[in-house]
């Protein structure tokens, strides 16, 4: 699969509706089936987009199952994607740079393709919709795990002045700077490495968000003007967005965009059609800022 990402799947009309679904565990707090609704019914596709809590043990059976069913594509998310790498019958490069894959789909020829959209995702949301400047930027991602190596091909491509992974067991951060080392000198250190520096994004991959707690963060870390990005999102600020603003951070937020992004990527290789992600961001934005003021509604 090329870097364009073409679509895979013939997109003729169809008077039943494909089959797409979401894979994960846990998968109730998902937005994606309210997400890829939105696209098709922006863009005109017949499909419906479903939600399936999946553990890593029956991950293989249940793709097998939804495949042999007629199914599509999938997305893949916590704990699923180092398996569906290892489930896809042929890679995308971002794929196998990632080492990890959060969406397959049915090519023409019988053949399941693995591809990893998080990257893109973040990209464009940083770039297109919160017009943060990449190139020449110091940039630091907290933690070493999946997460972390599915963002890194994109960030590296535009050309940062230098890029750390911070992680609380070196060894795992430096595992993927060796990893990506042909691409770009990434560095690799403990939380303990990181007073007296500065950076000018700092973005968040650890899991700490999901209960609301934080990385060891020195004071100091931001640059002035900086962004601080959590890969995760909630209704509410995250333990790390409320860290960035009260850090001085010029912009602060969550992975909502990103979510919206990758997502749009991943309809575009199913469908052959981009959706308009900026009127999806703007109204789940504001169905969680309505949610958080009126939560008995």
């Amino acid at each position: 699969m090329n870097e364009n990402r073409a679509s895979l799947v013939d997109t003729a009309t169809s008077s039943q509706a494909d089959r797409y679904a979401v894979f994960g565990h846990p998968i109730g707090h998902s937005k994606s089936p309210r997400i890829h609704k939105l696209f098709a019914e922006q863009t005109g596709q017949n499909l419906v987009y479903t939600a399936q809590e999946v553990p890593a043990d029956t991950f293989k059976a249940a793709a097998d199952a939804f495949f042999a069913a007629g199914g599509k594509g999938l997305n893949c998310t916590v704990p699923l994607k180092e398996l569906a790498w290892n489930y896809a019958d042929s890679l995308s490069e971002a794929a196998a740079a990632a080492k990890a894959v959060n969406t397959l789909a049915l090519a023409a020829d019988g053949n399941i393709l693995g591809d990893n959209t998080d990257g893109i995702g973040l990209l464009n949301d940083l770039t297109a919709n919160l017009r943060i400047e990449l190139p020449g930027a110091a940039i630091l991602i907290l933690g070493a795990g999946g997460a972390c190596r599915g963002i890194l091909a994109p960030l590296l491509k535009q050309k940062p002045a230098s890029l750390v992974i911070a992680n609380r067991t070196p060894a795992r951060a430096q595992a993927i700077a060796d990893d990506f080392k042909p691409l770009f000198p990434v560095e690799a250190c403990g939380y303990e490495a990181l007073p007296g520096r500065s950076f000018n994004l700092i973005i968040n991959a650890t899991a700490a968000s999901l209960s609301d707690e934080l990385p060891p963060l020195p004071a100091g870390l931001l640059a002035e003007n900086g962004t601080c990005y959590d890969l995760a999102y909630a209704n509410r600020p995250t333990a790390f967005v409320s860290w960035g603003l009260a850090n001085g951070a010029a912009k602060s937020v969550d992975g909502l965009g990103m979510l919206v992004e990758q997502a749009a990527e991943a309809f575009y290789i199913w469908r052959g059609r981009r959706p308009a992600t900026a009127p999806v961001i703007g109204l789940l934005d504001a169905e969680r800022q309505s949610a958080d003021r009126n939560p008995d509604a």
